[in-house]
């Protein structure tokens, strides 16, 4: 091999020592219309695998608590569609185009409408944030980062230029996109608990309803692979902004 030539642990020491890196965030790389276009086609293939709740209880509450926190962020409740799932997960989801969607089993969970209001407060928050098109534009960006250095570093001679490239695709789904999807969901937070004051519920019941939540999940895996903040982190951020508010 030539001296202009990198060997795979000359790459890989350039890498760690910073010579290749990235942006703190991408562009916007998809258009609003289609991020809108493809939640409302998420939301409809949701509505026809999952049957929606026949318990009115859940139902209405989810409808009260939402109607509150929409009309405090001056928004037409009747533009969103909120619905509960007939699914003991205990989870729930946004898409874009104004959907809200709650699993049968977060009932379980929480004990109260204000512990309710922090989880739509969240949902609502990530719709705010257009955190689906950061999300989707991030991916693009990782796509078309990660295929543009196999180019440069196959043209290059670099050894191994595939399997850099492709260990280095990984490192960009560890290091960058994960991470800012944990950003998402404190910028989420935020936004659930000031809406949450602003509505006239008590933002300390999410403290209550995220301690509920770790006794109902139980063990997770480390933080740094995770898409979603571990409890212990989540509860003290958000006590964090508690004090802000």
């Amino acid at each position: 091999m030539c001296n202009a030539c990198l060997s795979r642990r000359s790459f890989l020491s350039l890498a760690a020592a910073g010579t290749v890196s990235a942006c703190d965030g991408p562009p916007d790389l998809v258009p609003d219309a289609q991020v809108e276009a493809m939640g409302l086609q998420a939301w409809e293939q949701m509505r026809a695998e999952t049957p929606a709740s026949r318990n009115a209880e859940y139902q209405g509450a989810l409808d009260a608590v939402s109607r509150r926190l929409l009309e405090e962020q001056n928004q037409r409740p009747q533009d969103w569609e909120v619905v509960v799932f007939a699914s003991p997960q205990i989870n729930a989801f946004a898409l874009p185009g104004r959907k809200i969607g709650i699993y049968e089993g977060m009932f379980g969970v929480v004990q109260n409408t204000d512990q309710l209001a922090a989880i739509v407060g969240h949902e609502i928050g990530h719709l705010a944030a257009e955190h689906a098109q950061k999300r989707m534009s991030a991916q693009v960006a990782k796509s078309l980062g990660v295929r543009f250095l196999a180019w440069v570093l196959n043209v290059g001679g670099v050894e191994y230029g595939n399997e850099i490239a492709a260990a280095l695709g990984l490192g960009v789904e560890v290091g960058l996109l994960l991470p800012y999807s944990r950003d998402h969901e404190l910028e989420a937070d935020r936004f659930g608990l000031q809406a949450m004051a602003g509505a006239g519920f008590r933002p300390e019941e999410a403290v209550t309803l995220w301690q509920r939540m770790q006794a109902a999940q139980g063990n997770r895996g480390p933080e740094f692979l995770a898409t979603h903040p571990t409890p212990d982190s989540r509860i003290e951020q958000i006590e964090e902004i508690l004090q802000t508010i």
